[in-house]
């Protein structure tokens, strides 16, 4: 049978829907593009915001309706945090969550033999241990997620993740060894290490976040590390200096601030405020060459006034971000942020969005101008009929290069002799 897969949301997500499409494989089953027909159609859902759950639903309807005969599965986060809601989905054959991925090809087996529409979502629960999953190369893509942590423990305002998802759990590194000597002999040079609050890992374990990415850039074959989002109050001064020692570690971070606002971020019950997030910045950008910091930024969270939003702006600015995911707040239901005053209008929340992506573009820009005439390593990921070959550089930085040769999966230097309009540096290989 034919089996397609219709991933969103996070690279979480993603690196699952390759470990249920490795399984699959196993099993008999024939992997294909969801633009194909395929005789099932497996949803992995994501839920951080309500245009995520909106996705989903316009997914599950769409295969269904264009293919009624297949069997369409609706899984990942959203069936997680919302099963009564997912329920409904008629359209969804089998409906279950994230926790029980490793019983789809049971779940299938038993729809096969009965036609009965199967709903069946276990609960995160308090003490449970981290589900075995492993990966041995990712479908065509030049570098590999590895999820090395699940959950989380914060319980912000606004995010219904701890529903969705658990509480913090983190790999083995016995089993993360092995998961890392396994795709660097099928020849990824580069790993991306994610997990649903990353730097958490460790706390269930007693093992600490250095210790999996010092694993990491110990293991043969693997040229490059890069890591996933990170909580800021979890990057103490001796987790940094750890972290430093790591050569292969690549430095680019992706640091969460969501509000440059002290009273947003105690609003939304996030455990630092702006001054330690910017010794932080300061602490990264002096200990790693060359390093570039990204985030993601709300705006328009319950009770934030035009100044409060300002204030964010400013503070953006000042950090200088090489890159800003911007994206207005999304009530989410079973969240203490649903039941507070001051719930900012659709048009204010997409008048700041506008505003802060405006900004958030001219200062990418003039870090890419600066860039020039600067030799970075690149990592080659695809190419384009119009002879341009495309890659990142360490510190993750676009670029594109003419080129007769594809090199994609190599790493070759570039020197930056320009920046295109299409949000690239231009770069020759040298």
């Amino acid at each position: 049978m034919k089996v397609a897969f219709y991933t969103l949301g996070c690279k979480v997500n993603q690196y699952e829907s390759q470990v249920l499409s490795e399984k699959l494989k196993e099993s008999g089953f024939t992997i294909v593009d969801s633009k194909n027909h395929a005789d099932i159609y497996i949803i992995n859902s994501c839920t951080v915001t309500a245009s995520a759950d909106q996705k989903t639903r316009q997914a599950v309807r769409r295969f269904k309706r264009n293919n009624p005969e297949s069997i369409v599965i609706l899984t990942g986060c959203m069936p997680q945090a919302y099963p009564e809601e997912s329920s409904l989905l008629s359209e969804a054959d089998i409906i279950t969550g994230n926790k029980s991925n490793d019983k789809i090809i049971d779940l299938i087996d038993n729809y096969l033999k009965n036609g009965k529409r199967v709903v069946s979502i276990s609960e995160h629960k308090k003490g449970d241990k981290f589900s075995y999953c492993s990966i041995s190369s990712f479908d065509e893509r030049t570098r590999a997620y590895i999820k090395i942590q699940d959950g989380c423990n914060r319980f912000c305002s606004y995010c219904i993740i701890p529903t969705s998802r658990g509480r913090v759990r983190s790999k083995p590194l016995s089993q993360l060894k092995e998961e890392l000597e396994r795709v660097a002999k099928n020849g990824y040079s580069e790993v991306i290490l994610v997990g649903i609050n990353l730097s958490s890992y460790g706390l269930d374990t007693g093992d600490s976040f250095p210790d999996a990415v010092k694993l990491a850039c110990e293991t043969e074959g693997i040229e490059r590390v890069r890591l996933g989002s990170l909580e800021p109050d979890h990057l103490t001064e001796d987790v940094v200096k750890k972290l430093s020692q790591c050569k292969k570690l690549c430095p680019q971070f992706h640091i969460s601030l969501q509000s440059g606002c002290d009273k947003t971020l105690k609003a939304m019950n996030r455990h630092y405020n702006c001054n330690e997030y910017k010794e932080l910045c300061n602490n990264l950008r002096n200990s790693f060459e060359d390093c570039t910091l990204t985030t993601d930024v709300m705006v328009g969270f319950a009770g934030e006034t035009d100044e409060d939003f300002q204030e964010s702006l400013s503070f953006v600015k000042e950090i200088g971000f090489e890159k800003v995911h911007v994206f207005p707040y999304s009530v989410r239901t079973g969240t203490r942020a649903e039941k507070m005053e001051g719930h900012v209008s659709k048009k204010i929340k997409n008048d700041r969005c506008s505003i802060m992506i405006s900004e958030c573009e001219k200062i990418r820009r003039d870090f890419f101008e600066k860039q020039i005439g600067k030799v970075f390593s690149v990592l080659f990921e695809s190419s384009a009929s119009d002879g341009y070959i495309f890659g990142h550089s360490a510190n993750f930085i676009p670029i594109k290069t003419k080129s007769p040769q594809k090199y994609c999966g190599e790493i070759k230097n570039v020197i930056i002799t320009d920046v295109a309009d299409d949000d690239f540096c231009v770069g020759e290989i040298i």
